[in-house]
């Protein structure tokens, strides 16, 4: 337990911070399996259009410092040639 009172309010913005963090980053996980699930059932136009938004979301962390920049554009980078894949399979 931190004794300075400085140290106490650090504490509770980290604490709020971090909470707000792991909301964003389970949505993120979220929106990737649901990404993943439209290829899987060959929607390629819905999953074409989640990935543009999911693209979004991942820049925006990245943004905020949530996700480091690369790894963004390493997840953007992926999800694109599972895409691709996929569309000349089908």
């Amino acid at each position: 337990m931190p004794n300075l009172k400085s140290s106490c309010k650090r504490l509770r913005q980290s604490s709020k911070k971090q909470s707000a963090n792991k909301a964003v980053k389970s949505e993120l996980k979220t929106r990737v399996k649901e990404f993943k699930k439209l290829l899987e059932d060959n929607k390629i136009p819905e999953a074409e259009n989640c990935l543009k938004n999911l693209e979004k979301k991942l820049m925006q962390s990245a943004s905020k410092n949530i996700l480091h920049k690369n790894k963004a554009s390493r997840q953007i980078s992926r999800l694109q040639l599972l895409l691709n894949s996929k569309k000349k399979a089908v």
